[in-house]
């Protein structure tokens, strides 16, 4: 028998993607938030093909387009000294199906929220979980003092979840010795609709259109033996950000020098969860495997992660759903957080010889063999969790 009703607790990006995917499949399900309502958080996602795929599975692009998402063109790697093109990846080339967005994370929360209520999900704010319970059924307790039980019970409530230590007793997250600043600027620069990646030694610099182009996301990464705090809304002082990026001309400077408000973010190492599940509950998202930001994918696989869940909870009953899920999620995520934490060395050469060859290479293969630099990712980009059931 499948299960029948769930519990998701976490109005984030994978947990308001697997209310919906779980809904739409019949389950019935109740969403808890510990906040009082769904502010803006964040700034810019990179939605590519892959999570594409769920958001048109669960009928959702157009909303995308009608909350202005950008269509990327292209991403662009650049030096740093004057903003001279390195290689351009040409995300136009076989994606005429599946684009590749440049969207607020506000937008996309709005989005999941719409389509979680449209479903008829339970939508509950303050509810502040504060312990799980495996079991059959699976139990949790607020911070009132109730109890809530379901067949199923998702946490995706991100980096902190208590239930990924509950399953793995895990230690806190390495910090990596790198630092993130993260800011939205107008776009006075006129930007394109391209992800352009400004590399230096030891840093380098993100940006990309937002909101039918008005405005630009940055993602500034230093390399520091100092260490930062985990999260995305500590504020920092724009001096620093302009000081740790004062070597960087052309349009990057520019950018920088409009930068008024930022935040400052500790990047932390955690390794994929060993265990995702037991006896009723579930991880999620970040719950189950946080990833650096350097392959612009953590919105992809918790929505991946939602609707793979989704399909096996309808299909078969808590023990043998949660072991499917996990076993057919395991080795993608694990691949990817891998990939993504060797993007920074690569972006943050020294001058040298090193630099100078690597980026030569870039230059060729973008230029006399460009289709490669795209084919390079088709096992990222053209990975369809969906695609079974569009069958």
């Amino acid at each position: 028998m499948s299960i029948s009703n769930a519990i998701v607790i976490g109005a984030g990006i994978g947990g308001l993607a697997a209310a919906a995917a779980l809904s739409r499949r019949g389950i019935a399900v109740t969403l808890l938030e510990k906040t009082a309502k769904i502010t803006e958080v964040g700034a810019g996602l990179q939605i590519s093909p892959n999570g594409l795929a769920v958001l048109q599975a669960l009928g959702l692009e157009a909303k995308l387009t009608e909350r202005a998402a950008v269509r990327g063109q292209a991403v662009v790697l650049l030096d740093y000294k004057a903003g001279r093109q390195v290689a351009r990846i040409d995300l136009l080339r076989g994606a005429a199906d599946r684009p590749y967005y440049f969207v607020h994370r506000a937008d996309l929360i709005d989005i999941l929220y719409d389509a979680a209520r449209r479903g008829n999900v339970s939508i509950e704010f303050g509810a502040e979980v504060v312990e799980v319970s495996p079991g059959s059924p699976a139990q949790l307790r607020l911070a009132d003092g109730s109890l809530r039980r379901a067949e199923l019970i998702v946490d995706a409530s991100g980096l902190h979840s208590k239930t990924r230590s509950l399953l793995n007793c895990d230690s806190v997250g390495q910090f990596s010795g790198q630092v993130a600043w993260r800011a939205v600027i107008a776009n006075d620069v006129g930007h394109p609709q391209e992800a352009h990646v400004t590399m230096g030694p030891g840093r380098h610099l993100v940006s990309y259109p937002l909101r039918g182009g008005r405005l630009i996301n940055l993602v500034a990464v230093e390399e520091r033996v100092a260490w930062a705090p985990e999260g995305w809304s500590i504020a920092d002082d724009p001096a620093n950000l302009r000081e740790a990026f004062s070597s960087f001309g052309g349009q990057a400077s520019d950018m920088i020098s409009a930068v008024e408000r930022c935040t400052l973010w500790g990047l932390h190492l955690h390794p994929v969860a060993d265990v995702w599940h037991k006896n009723g509950v579930a991880l999620l998202g970040d719950a189950a495997h946080p990833t650096l930001p350097f392959l612009a994918q953590g919105a992809n696989l918790a929505l991946e992660d939602a609707w793979v869940l989704a399909k096996f909870a309808a299909r078969l009953p808590v023990d043998q759903a949660l072991p499917k899920y996990q076993s057919t999620r395991h080795a993608r995520v694990t691949r990817v957080i891998k990939t993504a934490a060797g993007n920074a060395k690569r972006y943050h050469l020294s001058p040298g010889f090193t630099r100078s060859a690597a980026h030569l290479g870039l230059r060729v293969a973008s230029t006399v063999v460009p289709g490669t630099m795209i084919s390079a990712f088709n096992w990222l980009y053209l990975h369809d969790v969906t695609a079974a059931e569009k069958a």
